[in-house]
């Protein structure tokens, strides 16, 4: 009996012991970043006392992918209030793996939108009205955005976040002024593929006050060849060229109806 109450002593006097050289050893790590991470109460809570401290002295990778597959589970069990908090603390152990950023914001603003868009009334839920769907689709939809904003904070270079940005605010969003920044933001780093720079003119086509930049972005693409000369394109295209009031004889695309019969 002596034996075990000794134990606990010891156990406890090591656990009070122990949280300053935590709090010391957290705070360094802090001061030097660790190249964007920060420890959190809620990476605590979800990687549990050992995967904490892991993650702190340099186990981080392999911390962070661990509870990635818990959040996959999460996701095939419907829980996204869970794999939210998986989330945070994937992309807290990880700032620089885009994948995380990218999957996350999807999950979010794709799945999880969709989720409530087709859930049905239960005992529990009562009935859902349009307008309390729509709010909480729009939720998810900031959730995913949310993702994608601190993603590019922590990976300022990644066209594919500023991608999956503009496309969050073309499809979600219906937002095509800010859809059409981000695209051009995309089109601006290395290594992104060329359709980037055609969707940000398409969506500052579509952006009101913007007629006639938009119109010389397309002009430029139209120019560049007969590869760019897509329906996207030139649908566009055409309209800015009546919007503007551009005479038809400098018109780059004439839709069959005016043109001229053949004599």
């Amino acid at each position: 009996m002596k034996g075990r109450i000794l134990g606990i002593l010891i156990l406890a006097m090591w656990g009070i012991l122990k949280i300053p050289l935590e709090e010391q050893h957290a705070a360094k790590m802090q001061a030097e970043r660790l190249a964007g991470f920060r420890p959190t109460t809620s990476l605590r809570q979800q990687a549990g006392q050992a995967g904490f401290v892991a993650a702190l002295g340099g186990m981080r990778a392999a911390v962070g992918d661990l509870l990635w597959i818990r959040a996959h589970s999460a996701w095939q069990d419907v829980q996204y209030g869970r794999m939210k908090l998986l989330f945070d603390v994937c992309t807290a152990l990880q700032p620089r793996r885009e994948l995380f950023w990218d999957v996350s914001a999807w999950h979010m603003a794709w799945n999880g939108a969709a989720y409530v868009q087709n859930q049905k009334a239960t005992a529990e839920t009562g009935p859902i009205t349009n307008e309390e769907r729509l709010q909480r689709m729009n939720e998810f939809y900031r959730i995913g955005e949310d993702y994608l904003l601190r993603g590019i904070q922590n990976m300022p270079d990644s066209w594919v976040l500023y991608d999956r940005l503009g496309t969050l605010y073309r499809d979600k969003f219906k937002d095509p002024c800010r859809a059409a920044v981000a695209f051009a933001e995309a089109a601006k780093r290395p290594g992104r593929l060329d359709y980037v720079r055609r969707f940000a003119a398409y969506m500052l086509a579509e952006c009101p006050g913007h007629e006639q930049e938009a119109y010389e972005k397309l002009l430029a693409l139209y120019n560049e060849g007969e590869r760019e000369w897509l329906p996207g394109l030139l649908k566009p295209l055409q309209e800015l060229e009546r919007k503007l009031d551009i005479p038809k004889e400098k018109r780059v695309y004439i839709p069959p109806e005016d043109r001229l019969p053949a004599e």
